[in-house]
């Protein structure tokens, strides 16, 4: 039996946090229905979604690349670095790899890269809901050790409040120095910052 594995990131965007990667192997005899772009879903069904995947499906497994990592590698390596990782956690060798996007990591197998196969491809849309809520909940924990931020409502997008939030408190070690709005805040720290970011 060909055992097809999906492959999806999520966190490219954020200024903050892990960039994590989920590879999945759906078994055929338990289909799952409803299964899409984790974008397109609401974050109730993701959660449902997400439950039942990891029920249902022959192999699965959620990896990630650090904040540290990022910044050494720049986030496309990282978030190659955390595919890689994902598909090697896998309890089972698949004997293809489908990846969302235009590139594939490097791996010792049969790799393919599709566009938008996160909406086309089954085992990519399994991925790409693995790999969001994997995030959403590591972003709702660093919201609990940095509420300042409003991580919970955002999950670390740059979005109006959450640069709002950076430049009044400053960047602490979640943040991802590399990328554009951190470094200017770096460069420019508020008069005061939170104890917790020192």
């Amino acid at each position: 039996m060909e055992l097809v594995c999906g492959v999806d990131e999520a966190g490219r965007g954020p200024l903050c946090g892990p960039v994590m990667a989920a590879a999945v192997i759906l078994d055929p005899a338990r289909p799952i229905a409803g299964l899409a772009d984790s974008k397109k879903l609401s974050e109730k069904r993701r959660d449902a979604l997400a439950v039942e995947i990891r029920d249902k499906a022959l192999a699965w497994c959620v990896a990630e690349a650090s904040v540290a990592e990022i910044d050494r590698l720049n986030i496309l390596h990282a978030s190659m670095l955390a595919m890689q990782r994902a598909v090697a956690g896998l309890a089972r060798v698949p004997t293809r790899v489908l990846v969302d996007g235009n590139r594939c990591p490097h791996l010792d197998l049969p790799c393919e890269a599709v566009v938008k196969g996160d909406a086309l491809v089954a085992e990519i849309s399994a991925a790409s809901i693995l790999a969001k809520t994997a995030r959403d909940a590591r972003l709702r924990e660093l919201d609990v050790r940095y509420p300042q931020y409003g991580l919970a409502a955002h999950k670390g997008y740059p979005t109006a409040a959450h640069l709002a939030a950076l430049r009044a408190h400053g960047a602490c070690e979640i943040y991802r120095t590399s990328f554009g709005p951190v470094r200017d805040v770096i460069a420019n720290p508020p008069l005061w910052t939170d104890e917790d970011c020192r």
